[in-house]
């Protein structure tokens, strides 16, 4: 899935370069071809499917040159991860009756990649011989707010049945959930066969699910795109965990630990990254702190930042915006880049 405008991640992160699209690390990869190399060492490339947004299609096959252009299915407008997944799905079930399948998104960093690789193949082993549902759960490292959360049933096996899903809990709810062992982040990575989750669709989200049936002729050929601009758009804006996983009763977690972080923030990219004495963390250009604890300094390589006395702060600068903002603050992004789209008419965005 790599259709998302990652807004929380401006300046960095703009509309016509997304996240998914960027080298935050300097290593000549960006998220997206990470995440592709990872998976191409567990699934063949020509059976590997990118889903964004129409407008990215260039920016995918400029980054991912091994992929066909049938291999990227192009949302005309964004709606959510439910119809995201259906679109895939039916596009699989055009080719083949039966598949295993992995759902991901492409802007994760993995630490542990050979762990992450095992998980991912015990997972698609369970898969397909159960009809259940996969969500993999990540063992909390701290009562973290940002992430939605999966309550696990008990056991002493890896695989688990889910009690429950939460969403973004407050401070104090996060510590307990910590503290339970009860409690595991949510990934958004799935695992499912495909006749379970065509039947996950029909039964609990039958609004999608009979919008793809209606073109289930046009699918694996070249009128799909034109039904796709069509029906689309009529799609409801749902995600896959409120409209299938939070409902379903044949559920599973895989609990896991391969240093997964969802790089949704610049507090969690902030939280990962290697940091100086006084916990600063400087990406791709040079600084020099003084009296500073506490920042991330992000600008184009080849800059120095000089800060002094600030604590707490992101400070970036991509392209023709410089942001300046609390890290305890970055919720607020999101209303920044609202109010620079209205008063500047999208110029910065």
């Amino acid at each position: 899935m790599a259709g998302g405008v990652g807004s929380r991640f401006w300046p960095f992160s703009r509309n016509n370069r997304p996240k998914q699209f960027l080298d935050f690390f300097g290593t000549g990869r960006s998220l997206l071809q990470m995440t592709y190399d990872r998976f191409r060492q567990v699934v063949p490339a020509e059976n590997i499917l990118i889903v964004s947004n129409i407008i990215y299609r260039d920016l995918i096959l400029e980054q991912l040159p091994d992929l066909q252009p049938d291999q990227v299915l192009l949302e005309p407008n964004r709606r959510n991860t439910a119809p995201c997944i259906a679109y895939a799905v039916n596009r699989i079930k055009a080719i083949t009756s039966t598949a295993n399948i992995v759902v991901a998104p492409s802007d994760h960093l993995i630490l542990k990649e050979n762990d992450f690789l095992d998980t991912i193949r015990t997972g698609l082993d369970f898969v397909s011989k159960n009809n259940n549902l996969l969500t993999l759960g990540i063992k909390p490292s701290r009562p973290e707010t940002g992430y939605g959360y999966i309550q696990i049933d008990e056991g002493d096996s890896a695989l688990r049945r889910v009690k429950t899903f939460t969403e973004k809990p407050n401070a104090e709810l996060a510590q307990i959930f910590y503290e339970t062992g009860e409690f595991y982040w949510n990934s958004g990575i799935f695992l499912w066969n495909l006749q379970t989750i065509d039947a996950a669709f029909n039964s609990l989200l039958p609004d999608v699910a009979n919008r793809f049936k209606a073109g289930i002729q046009y699918f694996n050929t070249e009128n799909e795109q034109a039904f796709i601009d069509e029906m689309y758009p009529t799609c409801p804006n749902i995600s896959i965990d409120y409209g299938i996983m939070e409902k379903a009763e044949n559920v599973f977690v895989l609990c896991s630990d391969f240093g997964w972080t969802d790089l949704g923030t610049w507090g969690s990219l902030y939280e990962m990254s290697p940091k100086d004495d006084a916990q600063n963390v400087t990406l791709k250009c040079k600084t020099r702190f003084y009296d500073s604890k506490s920042n991330i300094v992000a600008l184009p390589a080849g800059k120095l930042a000089v800060v002094q006395d600030l604590e707490g702060y992101i400070v970036a600068e991509s392209d023709n915006v410089l942001l300046i903002c609390k890290l305890s603050e970055e919720q607020r992004i999101r209303q920044y880049v609202n109010d620079v789209s209205i008063n500047f008419e999208g110029e910065y965005i």
